[in-house]
């Protein structure tokens, strides 16, 4: 059994919430990432949606962040066809559960943090998220109520008129990239540039299309339109940050 996390948490308590699960259970822990910007629930459903699929059938999720900590959000086990995902009840983990097909849900009793210590109002990674993977990991429902409904959430929420695409930046990799929420299917063949406030930006299909320092616009690995630069860094230089995102298009 593996047991992939996604989190915002950085260092530190990614490690805490290892040790809790290696406490309770021998399954394989893998780390997808840890660097989802700070409450950036959007970013890091798009993110799970983008590796879930890659990862082998039965593959407990657990997927935290988590703006809403310590208040009345649920948290919840979601099974689907192939796999689970432990989260909290604020549409992180909804794109690609809803993809792969909702069997059942459920809320965690959060009583399950006496296999920890203390239920702390801030860190429930360790106090919740952690021993619920560990326990489903080993069949064991005990602390598990099945449900109904859950937060909803679309990531690829896109606008598009004529000349304008409103989108939102999904994500910013450490080259600079500015990875966008608009998929292939809005840009392919009907799209040949994009223009970012007076900046033209020609489509292309590789990065080798223009010359170095140059921009581009690309569909890249996440299937969706990126903002480039050609060996640079196109957010630092245009100061874009998460959120929306206005391109003209012909």
């Amino acid at each position: 059994m593996v047991i992939a996390l996604l989190t915002d948490f950085g260092d530190y308590y990614p490690g805490v919430m290892k040790g809790v699960i290696r406490k309770l259970t021998d399954a394989e822990i893998i780390d997808i990432t840890h660097e989802v910007t700070p409450q950036n629930v959007i970013e890091g459903a798009f993110l799970l949606y983008n590796s879930y699929k890659f990862f082998p059938r039965d593959t407990i999720f657990v997927a935290v962040v988590d703006p809403g900590v310590g208040s009345k959000r649920k948290a919840l086990v979601i099974e689907t066809r192939n796999y689970y995902f432990v989260c909290p009840d604020n549409g992180i983990a909804y794109p690609s559960a809803k993809e792969d097909g909702i069997v059942r849900i459920y809320q965690i009793d959060e009583s399950i943090h006496e296999l920890v210590g203390d239920l702390s109002a801030t860190f429930h990674g360790r106090d919740v998220f952690a021993p619920a993977a560990a326990l489903l990991s080993k069949g064991d429902y005990k602390y598990f109520k099945e449900i109904r409904e859950i937060k909803e959430l679309n990531i690829f929420d896109v606008e598009v008129s004529e000349g304008e695409i409103k989108c939102n930046v999904v994500h910013i990799d450490r080259f600079g990239n500015v990875v966008t929420n608009v998929r292939n299917s809005i840009v392919d063949g009907k799209i040949k540039k994009i223009y970012f406030n007076d900046l033209e930006i020609p489509i292309v299909r590789t990065y080798s299309d223009v010359g170095i320092g140059e921009p581009l616009a690309l569909i890249g690995s996440f299937g969706t339109l990126e903002l480039s630069i050609r060996e640079g860094n196109f957010a630092k230089k245009y100061r874009v940050k998460h959120g929306i995102l206005r391109l003209g298009w012909r």
